[in-house]
């Protein structure tokens, strides 16, 4: 099963990367890693994660406070966010429907 990141999901992603590159050195490069662990975590097991809405369902970042809200397709995870978790809860509901 493979994973695609919606334009929106990239985008907060990129912009995730870029703020941690410039906090510390080499701390872009670490948050890119822990997101990757997340994904092969749900690509090995879809369900495991609380879901959070019909369909949708949230894997937490382990060493960063981010969250992937993530549907599960017929052929591919579709990765709707890439939320921090203490800002604006469930605003990336718009994006399925």
């Amino acid at each position: 099963m493979n994973a695609r990141f919606l334009e929106a999901a990239q985008q907060e992603l990129d912009e995730a990367y870029e703020w941690h590159k410039d906090q510390v050195a080499g701390l872009g490069g670490k948050f890119i890693e822990e997101l990757w662990v997340a994904v092969r975590r749900i690509m090995l097991f879809p369900e495991s994660c609380e879901e959070v809405a019909a369909g949708i369902r949230k894997c937490l970042l382990r060493r960063f406070p981010y969250m992937l809200i993530y549907r599960l397709e017929q052929t591919e995870i579709l990765v709707l966010a890439v939320a921090h978790q203490h800002r604006k809860p469930y605003y990336w509901k718009k994006r399925y429907g």
